[in-house]
């Protein structure tokens, strides 16, 4: 099944279910008010949501237009956000990055950070940046929902873990990178709002795109209407959810409703951009930034201006985008004009 929250003057939205082509939905009112509370009871939820799905499915329940700019993020608070590092291939290129230490790439611990969850943006949100010139990059990543999971918990614990899949954009002003990792506990003022796509859906929904504890399926970006990339999620994954989950839940217990990010998708290849149409090519700026900079000595592609606008969507092989579409444009807020 296919879930999404809609906007309805409150801050945790109202729980819809969603038709698998993304054009109806059904309110799930009567089973749960937010998708946190459908989470919080998901033994008793889940069955009855899924009967929902399959009758709106099946034609039996008419449903309503669905359009992705009605819903918030799927979860528009959430009480952990967690973006870890499972691609070894992004944090290569990114590297030589002011601010990166080559220690950094292990391939036994997954790198990770705890991002600020108490106010994620709906996917037709607008970038809000203090002011210009911070380089402003996104960062293409697939994301999971769990529920609860014990400390020191087992891979099979935490693939059993997973309820939701979807794709983020874990938005990263680059210039203040620096300072963060240097001077501060880790990422912060660095990382403003993530972006999440209007639907999430359940492992079974996603079929053999979903193996692994893996999303099989190419992450595609554009840029102004510009192919910039289109990675395949299911490929270079060094740490799969599972193995994040468990690094996770070394020190601590999770909640129920933890979101973890898979970290920047990223696939190896000798390409640059601009990339042909089934070129692989980037899910964020500051890999195509650093393949310059090592062919040509020089970094060509600039990093985002107000009025930019980036396209994410997870495609599967007909080329449907499995979760609707993040789309976002570069704003510069006016709160202190």
């Amino acid at each position: 099944m296919k879930l999404a929250t809609l906007r309805n003057g409150r801050p945790d939205g109202q729980l819809v279910v969603v038709s698998r082509d993304l054009t109806r939905f059904v309110s799930a009112g009567r089973i749960a008010p937010t998708l946190q509370a459908a989470l919080d009871m998901w033994e008793e939820a889940a069955p009855l949501l899924q009967n929902l799905s399959d009758e709106l499915n099946a034609g039996g329940i008419a449903g309503q237009d669905f359009e992705a700019g009605l819903a918030l993020a799927p979860l528009p608070r959430a009480y952990q956000w967690i973006d870890a590092a499972g691609y070894l291939g992004h944090l290569e290129r990114v590297r030589s990055l002011k601010g990166s230490k080559d220690a950094e790439l292990q391939s036994h611990s997954p790198l990770m950070y705890q991002g600020g969850s108490d106010s994620l943006s709906a996917a037709t949100d607008a970038i809000l940046i203090p002011e210009d010139g911070l380089a402003t990059d996104f960062e293409a990543e697939v994301a999971v929902i769990t529920g609860p999971v014990p400390m020191r918990a087992t891979k099979a614990e935490a693939e059993a873990a997973i309820r939701l899949v979807t794709v983020c954009n874990d938005v990263s002003l680059r210039r203040l990178v620096v300072d963060d990792l240097q001077n501060g506990f880790g990422f912060f003022h660095a990382k403003p709002a993530t972006a999440f796509a209007p639907v999430v859906a359940t492992l079974d929904e996603l079929g053999d795109i979903w193996r692994d504890n893996r999303l099989h399926a190419r992450v595609q970006v554009d840029v102004n209407e510009k192919l910039f990339g289109q990675p395949n999620a299911g490929e270079g994954m060094h740490f799969d959810f599972a193995d994040l989950i468990v690094a996770a839940t070394q020190t601590r217990q999770l909640g129920c409703g933890t979101i973890i990010g898979s970290g920047t998708v990223a696939n190896d290849h000798d390409e640059v951009l601009p990339i042909k149409r089934d070129g692989t090519g980037f899910a964020c700026i500051a890999e195509a930034r650093t393949v310059e900079k090592m062919k040509f000595g020089k970094a060509l592609t600039p990093f985002l201006n107000p009025g930019d606008r980036v396209r994410i969507a997870a495609r599967d092989a007909e080329g449907k985008a499995i979760f609707g579409a993040i789309e976002q444009v570069v704003e510069v807020s006016l709160r202190d004009a």
